[in-house]
């Protein structure tokens, strides 16, 4: 499990799922458990998983399952960031069970998707581990799920880029376009930008990245540049900023992108394309 992971604050867990509770439940609530068990029935179940992953968002799932009944009682064996095999019992969960089941989906649909993005980003770290660099996931993310997703991320040993517009200046070709080119852009922003805020600078030519060394920014962004030219890239700076590989990367090609000698590589597949891992919640029949 991750030593780093950010606490994820119960407000803003328990607003989520509240949410989504909300959404499934409609007007008039779980009426199939209304309808087929009977209002005192109590009931144990495991959520365990189906596939080898990597589990995020237990906080989520056991939110669920509070926030449907302060009766229901959640065990939870395993924690975010670990490592999962089929099989493996993540939580334990007993109490009234037509709560149970009207919280069972929500429960799961936050922890299969969070844990999908953890299971991903472990795969791309798994394969640039013996490099200096470090997978880290972008905006595009599920709209109002950031956070979680950003976090789910970093449970899976990866690391987060900006989390939105106003924490760091991101200067990209369509700002350059319209900033008059390469120099102008990180020189505009320079001059805007407070002493705590970070400048980065896409470019896609080793010409762009000489010019915008020369503007002197923090992070240089290289845009779907091959191996071999990242590794002339990486020569051209030398030290002189930190360098991020984007673009189209993918499990098969990311491990000779970090060996090319970047810093970051960017990947926007993580998060907006990632499967959900596949885990279930069994009733136990004693």
């Amino acid at each position: 499990m991750p030593n780093n992971l950010p606490v994820l604050p119960r407000l803003m867990v328990d607003d989520a799922v509240k949410a989504a509770l909300l959404e499934d439940w409609g007007r008039a609530g779980d009426i199939t458990s209304q309808a087929t068990i009977p209002a005192t029935a109590t009931a144990n179940a495991v959520i365990a998983a189906r596939k080898p992953g990597v589990l995020a968002g237990i906080a989520l799932a056991e939110s669920a399952f509070r926030q449907t009944d302060g009766d229901l009682s959640v065990d939870v064996v395993k924690q975010d960031g670990d490592r999962l095999e089929p099989g493996d019992v993540v939580a334990r969960i007993e109490g009234p069970a037509r709560a149970l089941l009207s919280a069972e989906r929500v429960a799961l649909n936050f922890l299969g998707h969070l844990s999908g993005i953890a299971s991903a980003t472990a795969l791309f770290a798994d394969q640039i581990a013996h490099t200096k660099a470090s997978i880290v996931c972008t905006r595009k993310t599920t709209p109002g799920l950031r956070a979680f997703e950003k976090y789910a991320v970093k449970c899976g040993g990866g690391s987060n880029h900006r989390f939105g517009l106003d924490d760091a200046i991101l200067i990209k070709d369509n700002h350059i376009a319209v900033a008059g080119g390469v120099v102008e852009a990180v020189e505009a922003a320079k001059a805007y930008a407070g002493h705590l805020v970070k400048i980065e600078v896409e470019v896609d030519t080793l010409d762009q990245l000489k010019q915008a060394l020369g503007a002197g920014p923090d992070v240089v962004m290289l845009d779907n540049m091959a191996p071999d030219m990242l590794r002339d890239a990486v020569a051209i700076a030398g030290g002189k900023a930190l360098l991020e590989a984007s673009g189209g990367i993918e499990l098969d090609t990311v491990k000779a992108v970090a060996e090319a000698g970047v810093d970051l590589i960017s990947s926007g597949w993580i998060t907006h394309s990632a499967p959900v891992l596949d885990l279930g919640l069994d009733i136990e029949i004693s």
